[in-house]
């Protein structure tokens, strides 16, 4: 019985071993991404503006990034890191950075105001629109929010929604999503460590029960023994 108890010690260390091993490269790959971000970050160079009293500001305001910050965590629904925004490291390179970032540009666009100029006379649904020039809010609007067909609505939405807007959304939500997965692989691999770590304590400890029953079963036999020489 003490063989068998040594040998499942013995198995347990080895996969414990085999999960650590596991690990170690699972949190090198992951190191390495967190290199790569950083220096995507560096090379992108977007930085988020803080007061003296560290607190975020945009266009000068913290009423403004209260607003940006609002629309991030109630209308889009975005658990933020609040630990991430720090003004010692102004710097976007984490998840909750880039979808902040990513709200400053929704924010002002859909608080902003496009110039639509009509070259001539435009009908549309009964209703005539004189050459002329608009001054069109875009008062919360989305892409999918503007009549296209419209002859002031549909020039505003492609002002407004550019392809360089939907560009920066793209390249920011890259961003978010690469950090957020390697977080969620810097967990896998502390997974994988307490497997391990667990599996060698395991099987350590079965390996050393097993060798003291051992020895109290070979001091009981041995005891036995000279009682039967007596």
């Amino acid at each position: 019985m003490a063989m068998r108890f040594r040998t499942i010690g013995i198995i347990l260390m080895v996969v414990g071993l085999v999960f650590l091993a596991v690990a170690g490269v699972a949190y090198a790959k992951v190191q390495d991404g967190y290199d790569s971000l950083q220096a995507f970050s560096e090379a992108q160079n977007v930085t988020l503006n803080y007061n003296d009293e560290g607190q975020l500001v945009d266009r000068g305001t913290t009423e403004n990034a209260d607003a940006i910050m609002t629309l991030l965590t109630e209308d889009w629904k975005y658990p933020v890191v609040m630990s991430d925004f720090d003004p010692n490291d102004p710097l976007v390179n984490t998840a909750s950075e880039y979808m902040y970032q990513m709200a400053v540009i929704g924010y002002h666009i859909m608080h902003g105001t496009q110039t639509v100029v009509l070259d001539e006379d435009v009908p549309y649904e009964g209703q005539v629109f004189a050459a002329g020039t608009y001054e069109f809010p875009v008062d919360g609007r989305y892409w999918t929010d503007f009549d296209r067909r419209h002859p002031i609505e549909g020039p505003a939405r492609g002002q407004a929604w550019s392809g360089t807007a939907h560009g920066l959304f793209g390249e920011l939500g890259v961003g978010t999503v690469t950090h957020s997965a390697l977080q969620l692989g810097l967990a896998i691999s502390g997974a994988f460590a307490a497997l391990g770590l667990m599996g060698l304590l395991s099987g350590g400890g079965l390996f050393w029960a097993s060798r003291g029953r051992a020895e109290t079963w070979m001091i009981s036999e041995a005891k036995k023994e000279e009682r039967e020489l007596v």
